[in-house]
This record gives structure tokens, sequence and C-alpha cells, in this order.
């Protein structure tokens, strides 16, 4: 029952109250580069969640023998290694998703996101809860990137997934799929999540 109580605390601090963007405010450079469409926030945010989930069983497997004094550059080869490892299949079973994401897909390997986790949670914790960890923070990393890129496809482009949504009518706010609307709808978007989230600690308070 503890087990099941601690994977449910995980996941609300990955999705909601520890989310790596909209609270962390981490990872911002891939979140503002691949959140013109939807098809490319969630590439991106599968991609960094299967690194996060290998990246840190393996680093909590090895953080008794890993030195303390090379422990980040010992992090950063084994990151390294599963990029290397999820590019190479994007290549092989979704090139034009691989072609789309381009550099970011290697750019994954200086993801603070990626580092931090591995640096505060997985080198101190068993296995199992840190592929837990993982899964949770690549998960808050997917749903801030999904919400992100649908706002800006949407507005941006008038389609989703690349499908036409207003028809030929539709005028595009090309605003909103260069980087000063990707700033703004990421302001807009945190405000309205952090004000939902304080609601919701009020309510539970009372």
């Amino acid at each position: 029952m503890h087990i099941f109580k601690n994977i449910a605390r995980q996941f609300k601090e990955g999705l909601f109250t520890n989310n790596p963007v909209l609270v962390q405010l981490v990872g911002m450079y891939p979140t503002m580069a691949v959140s013109t469409s939807l098809q490319n926030g969630v590439g991106m945010g599968l991609a960094a969640t299967a690194v996060l989930i290998c990246s840190n069983m393996v680093i909590s497997l090895l953080r008794k023998i890993i030195p303390q004094k090379v422990r980040i550059a010992c992090y950063v080869v084994i990151i390294a290694a599963f990029v290397t490892i999820v590019d190479l299949v994007l290549q092989a079973f979704l090139p034009d998703l691989s072609n789309s994401l381009g550099v970011f897909i290697p750019l994954i390997v200086v993801n603070c996101i990626i580092l931090a986790r591995a640096e505060a949670f997985a080198s101190k914790n068993g296995v199992f809860a840190s592929a837990i960890d993982g899964l949770t923070m690549g998960l808050g990393f997917t749903l801030a990137l999904c919400i992100l890129s649908t706002i800006r496809e949407i507005l941006g482009s008038g389609t989703i997934l690349g499908v036409p949504l207003f028809g030929d009518g539709y005028t595009p706010v090309l605003l909103f799929i260069l980087p000063a609307g990707g700033f703004l709808t990421l302001g807009v978007v945190i405000a309205v999540f952090q004000t939902i989230m304080k609601k919701v600690q009020r309510r539970n308070k009372a």
C-alpha cells in the first residue's frame, strides 16, 4: 500500500505540483523550439521520457559505484548513450518525425530536466523509484509540450496534427509559431496553471 501511495505522489508531482516546465521552469529551450506543432511536441516529449526512464535506472544502479567527483560527467555519458539510441530508433522507424525535430533530439543530452533528475533523484534512490520518477517527470514535460503545441498550432497554423480546422476562410496568426508567440503562450499557460493550482491548494486546505 505504501508503494502505491509513493507512486501516486510521484505522478502528482511530475504532472502537476512539480511539473518540470510549468512549475520548475526548466527545459525551456526545447519547449520553445519544438512546440510549434502537436506532432513535434508529442515526439519530443516521448523521446525525453524514454531517455529519462532509462538514464534514471542506470544511474540509480551505478550510484554507489560512480565516484562523487566525476558524477556529472558520468551522468552526461549515460544520458548521451540513451539519446543516441533514441535518435537512431527515430531515424529508422519515424524518419519524418526525426527530420522534423532535427538537432533537438541530440540536444536532449543537455536538457537540464534529465540531468537535474539524475542528480536530485536517481543518484539517491532505488531503481524502481527512479524509473517512476523518470516516467512521471517525462509525462509532465510531455503534457506541457502538448498544451503549448496545441495552442500554437491551432492559432498559428489553423491545424491540429496537420489537419485543417477552420477552412480556407481562417487567417493564421503567424505570431504564434514565431519565438515571440512561444514566449507569450508559455507565459499565459503558466499563469493559468499556477492560478488553478493555487485554487486547488486553498480548497484542499479548507
